[in-house]
């Protein structure tokens, strides 16, 4: 019965991604491009760190060098050259593949924190010559190419580039589930489980971490090539710090040991940052909020949390929400709106613009508002409610001795949440 219900949400889903243009706007087919990029993105780390239990904290370098590469094979294609654009993904991944080989052959003679020290030293390398090698990467303007038609197919519409994207993705998806689910797959979970039984088997340990290695870069490279295609441009910036980063909190947010975990991430931290930084410019303080209540109450991620709750229903061990899981909903609700509040109200009168706002009105301190509600600052009671509403609703959702929220993302009494099997799909 479980398997028919997971069907028939993996059929409904497939259809509004396949109706998704027809009903949703430039905007939406935007961001919905952005957010299969970053899953795919998410899934080649993932393959990596959920899989073989190696922590790269610089993934953003095989990421970029896969976007350099489609742009670069973009703009031969438009001086004449010959190459199908529905496979101008693969030009990323091959980019991506032949570095991390590299990469990994040398990161991968160590582990642990040392492995991941390594891979964060080699994406800093590649940020330093991206900045000075200004004839390839194009310094601080980056370069940029156009997509051009093949054949019969027209990639000139948001249209076009969203369905590329939709069939990539569902490709990486079924490859990486094979993988997972191959006798390749059980030697890398062991590796991460028992690295020194493997090696009793007869197993070259560093052999296969530098192949997942590759194949992990080479996914980051397809979604560096899907990027590419979208933005028709490349530029140093996407060898930073914050693409690794954001690769990380979509990873743990949406859960590493869930196979469709990372995806979870991605949808929900790229449509935070979409809406998020339109609505206020503490956005990224509030997503690192999000981050630290996942790790702390729901360390296998949310889609870890879905999962687990899925088991206690499917088992009869419980409702699929409780009323205590109500009040550890709206306590942690009102606690965000206290959090809001106060950092909405110190951060818009620290501001530089509300001080020049200050001093036109001659010293006169204007109202702030928040959640469509006018807040005098000078004033003790917007501070208080924000007080009030985030130690009142912390207080709820902890369940005040009761742990109400660590509860709502815990799943019928069994296995320790250290214990949970990585690659078991959502």
């Amino acid at each position: 019965m479980s398997r028919i219900v997971l069907v028939l949400l993996g059929l409904v889903a497939a259809a509004a991604l396949v109706a998704l243009p027809a009903f949703g706007g430039l905007a939406t087919l935007n961001l919905a491009n952005k957010i299969m990029i970053a899953a795919v993105f998410a899934l080649g780390f993932n393959l990596l760190w959920g899989q073989a239990g190696l922590p790269s904290f610089g993934h953003a370098a095989y990421y970029g060098v896969g976007t350099f590469a489609t742009i670069y094979m973009m703009d031969a294609i438009d001086r004449g050259g010959s190459f199908p654009t529905p496979l101008l993904p693969l030009v990323g991944a091959g980019a991506g593949f032949l570095f991390g080989l590299v990469a990994g052959w040398f990161a991968t003679v160590r582990s642990g924190v040392y492995f991941a020290m390594i891979t964060v030293a080699i994406a800093e390398l590649v940020s330093a010559l991206a900045q000075k090698w200004e004839g390839l990467f194009g310094g601080e303007a980056g370069i940029r190419s156009i997509r051009t038609n093949w054949g019969p197919l027209d990639f000139q519409s948001t249209g076009s580039v969203y369905y590329l994207t939709l069939v990539w993705t569902l490709i990486v998806l079924l490859a990486l589930y094979g993988l997972q689910r191959s006798p390749f797959g059980l030697v890398v979970r062991g590796i991460r489980e028992r690295e020194l039984r493997i090696r009793f088997l007869g197993y070259d340990a560093h052999r296969v971490k530098t192949v997942v290695f590759a194949l992990s870069a080479a996914v980051s490279g397809l979604a560096g090539g899907l990027l590419a295609i979208s933005d028709e441009s490349a530029s140093m910036v996407l060898f930073g710090g914050a693409g690794s980063a954001f690769v990380v909190l979509n990873t743990v947010i949406g859960g590493a040991g869930v196979f469709l975990g990372p995806v979870i991430g991605a949808a929900l931290t790229t449509s935070f940052a979409y809406f998020g930084s339109s609505l206020s410019h503490f956005w990224p303080f509030y997503l690192g909020v999000v981050f630290v209540v996942t790790v702390l109450f729901a360390p296998e991620g949310i889609g870890g949390a879905i999962l687990a709750r899925w088991r206690r229903v499917r088992d009869g061990a419980g409702p699929l929400i409780g009323l205590g899981d109500l009040a550890g909903l709206a306590g942690a609700v009102l606690a965000m709106a206290g959090l809001v509040l106060l950092i909405e109200l110190t951060g818009t009168i620290c501001s530089e613009a509300y001080r020049a706002e200050i001093a036109s009105l001659k010293g006169v301190w204007p109202t702030v508002r928040i959640f469509a509600i006018a807040f005098a600052p000078l004033t003790p009671w917007p501070w208080l409610v924000g007080l009030v509403a985030l130690i009142g609703g912390s207080r709820l959702a902890l369940g005040a001795g009761r742990p109400v929220l660590p509860r709502l993302f815990a799943g019928r009494p069994g296995p320790r949440a250290d214990q949970t099997r990585p690659g078991e799909s959502a």
